[in-house]
């Protein structure tokens, strides 16, 4: 009978922009660590006075992503990372992440991880509903489209503002389920 090699784990490079909802990129790390995966981390300034780099390089097991630029990363940090990643998620994704990545833009570790990787591309919007319904947004949520991102929500339901409404993140659990299918 013949062994069956088992797959070798996915890699995941998790991108987290400066939302309430970055809290959740603590969950989605530890659902992907728990299903086998492995993660890596980048994240913007704003996530970073959200969710500390701290617990995400904690629950992950490596070192978190925050400047293109730093000295403790000997490679290029955004180019190892994207070709390190079999997937890629961004989440939560804020409007003003969304419209940086629609542009194309490189400034931060999160942008030019996805710039620079080949590998499949997922966001996560997540937002107040004015926001998301906002004609830039349709816009730059298109355009991903158009570069063969998915979009994964948002979905209606309870707002950070207090407000319910269409904006909310997708739950950790069904985000780690899609990124590992």
């Amino acid at each position: 009978m013949a062994r069956r090699v088992p797959a070798r784990p996915k890699r995941v490079a998790l991108g987290v922009s400066g939302s309430i909802a970055a809290y959740k990129a603590c969950l989605i790390v530890r659902g992907l660590v728990r299903a086998g995966a492995e993660v890596r981390v980048a994240m913007t300034p704003s996530a970073a006075k959200f969710v500390s780099p701290l617990t995400l390089a904690t629950l992950s097991r490596a070192p978190v992503y925050e400047d293109v630029h730093a000295a403790e990363h000997w490679e290029m940090a955004h180019l190892s990372l994207a070709s390190w990643a079999d997937r890629v998620l961004i989440a939560p994704a804020t409007a003003d992440t969304i419209a940086r990545l629609a542009q194309g833009r490189a400034g931060g570790p999160l942008e030019a991880l996805v710039l620079s990787t080949t590998a499949p591309v997922a966001v996560a919007p997540a937002m107040d509903t004015e926001m998301w319904e906002h004609p830039a947004t349709k816009a730059n949520v298109v355009r991903l489209r158009d570069y063969g991102y998915k979009i994964w929500g948002p979905v209606s339901g309870d707002l950070a503002s207090g407000r319910v409404g269409m904006g909310r993140m997708l739950e950790p659990d069904d985000l780690v389920r899609r990124i590992l299918a």
